[in-house]
């Protein structure tokens, strides 16, 4: 020891260990429970969404089937307004709409269409009317446009 120099009496600075990396401190465990919650959340509900939009991507499949079969035949009209009351049956069970026919059915159609769209009476009522005639009284491709402007709507 030397009087002159009380610096050199001074020891190192010496650091505690470190806990380490396992096991983690408790906050790790609550945030990884949190993390896994909010993930297996997200999951379930995107499956539940999926499952619920099941009719929806079904019925734009239909719809691609039949407009690359289009015919200004009453039989096609008559699919066509199968494939809508089916989504409809789908999308509104409540309302029953596959039990409607006629100017009903026309209504139902533009009630239910997209609000920010404006769906045209006439082709509705062409499209529903077109089923039953023997003449047809629109073409197909303004039935088709109708259809994908009432399906588009419809996505829950």
């Amino acid at each position: 020891m030397n009087p002159q120099d009380p610096l050199s009496q001074l020891r190192d600075i010496h650091l505690p260990e470190t806990g380490g990396l396992w096991p983690p401190a408790p906050g790790w465990w609550v945030l990884a429970i949190l993390l896994i919650a909010v993930l297996a959340a997200l999951v379930w509900l995107f499956i539940r969404r999926r499952q619920r939009n099941r009719w929806f991507r079904s019925a734009r499949a239909e719809l691609a089937r039949l407009e690359r079969s289009a015919a200004t035949t009453p039989a096609w009209f008559t699919q066509l307004n199968t494939l809508l009351k089916q989504a409809a049956r789908e999308r509104y069970p409540e309302q029953h709409p596959e039990a409607l026919t006629g100017d009903a059915w026309v209504e139902f159609l533009l009630n239910t269409a997209p609000k920010d769209r404006i769906a045209s009476r006439p082709v509705a009522e062409a499209l529903v009317h077109s089923a039953w005639r023997p003449e047809v009284s629109t073409k197909p491709a303004d039935a088709l446009a109708f259809a994908r402007l009432w399906l588009g709507g419809q996505k829950c």
